[in-house]
């Protein structure tokens, strides 16, 4: 994979840099007359997560955004950041099931959507349902996952139900994929297609503490804290209808029809970029104005500006670019293009 040990080991990430612009641009007014709801959920969520989470702050808004958008997210980062207990910490805050799935080369579709056993007593069959009937559906190290059983999260994650025997079973409206994969360890993976990368909103590297946070770890634990017994971490979890009212507050963001060119004339440009075999789709417009409003709601304001969509379009992007074989042995990679592509197009006044 281009660049991803360097993108791990660096503190600072482009995305986050244009978050913290996003953050800086929000006043005093805009907080008056912002998204309240989403406001206090991603208040709450920073402030709770930070009980389990040291440091992070780039990946627990990133995070929070993909709750704010009602979509899916791949994680990638080297084993033991917390990757799983961010995610489980996350549901127990929203009032929301969870479920994880450990994917191995020998994973069934059965494993995860679950199958019609005969039950005896009653002479009829009846469904047992797999852990994909949930809220939170944690799918560690994805890429360990045979095609045959990836293949079968497509249709949940585009169409939010699963079809067993033929016939179709509805999943939860809060149901959301966060997929995890490790970026240093290729041995007995199954790299994901091109069509289910393009169904995860955002793409979500997580790289080292920094050495203070590193060592604060180390006294949480001297000090007997265990970060995941979530019972005696004393999370507190919002009102139940706190996330449905922020998701509606952030679909409501308004957005001028300038920076509807400026996020449309982003994505096109990846489509004839000479480095690149392969652009990002119409979808990828839309999540990318999703991702950008979610990060406008994270600031407390109901309208988006530039810097919104600078710091989604890491994320959103990364995942769904193609460079052609010979920009990658020179080094460039899709985090380097979409900064280039950002530098290129004119910023809306």
């Amino acid at each position: 994979m281009p660049d991803g040990d360097a993108a791990l080991s660096m503190s600072v990430t482009p995305e986050s840099q244009a978050a913290e612009s996003a953050a800086m641009a929000t006043g005093p007014e805009a907080l008056e007359s912002g998204p309240r709801d989403a406001r206090r959920l991603t208040a709450h969520g920073r402030a709770e997560l930070a009980k389990a989470i040291v440091g992070q702050k780039a990946f627990i808004d990133q995070l929070l955004a993909v709750l704010l958008c009602g979509g899916h997210a791949l994680i990638e980062g080297v084993p033991g950041i917390a990757k799983t207990l961010a995610v489980k910490a996350l549901a127990r805050i929203c009032r929301l099931d969870f479920q994880r799935v450990q994917c191995t080369p020998d994973l069934m579709p059965a494993d995860i959507l679950g199958s019609n056993i005969f039950n005896l007593a009653a002479g009829s069959f009846s469904l047992h349902r797999g852990p994909i009937f949930t809220d939170f559906l944690l799918v560690d190290e994805v890429n360990r996952m045979p095609p045959r059983t990836q293949a079968a999260l497509l249709e949940s994650m585009e169409e939010r139900q699963v079809t067993i025997d033929g016939v179709r079973h509805g999943l939860s409206g809060f149901f959301t994929v966060f997929a995890t994969q490790n970026p240093v360890e290729f041995e007995g993976t199954y790299p994901l297609p091109e069509a289910q990368l393009d169904r995860f909103l955002l793409k979500i590297r997580i790289g080292y503490p920094d050495a203070d946070h590193e060592v604060e770890i180390l006294e949480r634990y001297q000090s007997g804290r265990d970060p995941h017994d979530l019972d005696r971490l004393g999370l507190v979890a919002v009102e139940a209808d706190l996330l449905t009212a922020a998701r509606r507050e952030t679909a409501a963001v308004r957005v001028e029809p300038a920076l509807l060119t400026y996020i449309s004339t982003i994505v096109r440009r990846t489509r004839d970029w000479p480095s690149l075999t392969l652009g990002a789709s119409p979808r990828a417009t839309v999540f990318l104005m999703m991702a950008a409003k979610a990060f406008a709601a994270l600031n407390g304001r109901n309208y988006l500006i530039p810097d919104d969509v600078k710091a989604a379009a890491y994320s959103v992007l990364r995942h769904r670019l193609l460079v052609r074989p010979e920009a990658d042995l020179e080094g460039i990679s899709p985090d380097r293009v979409v900064a280039d592509i950002l530098a290129a197009v004119e910023v809306p006044k």
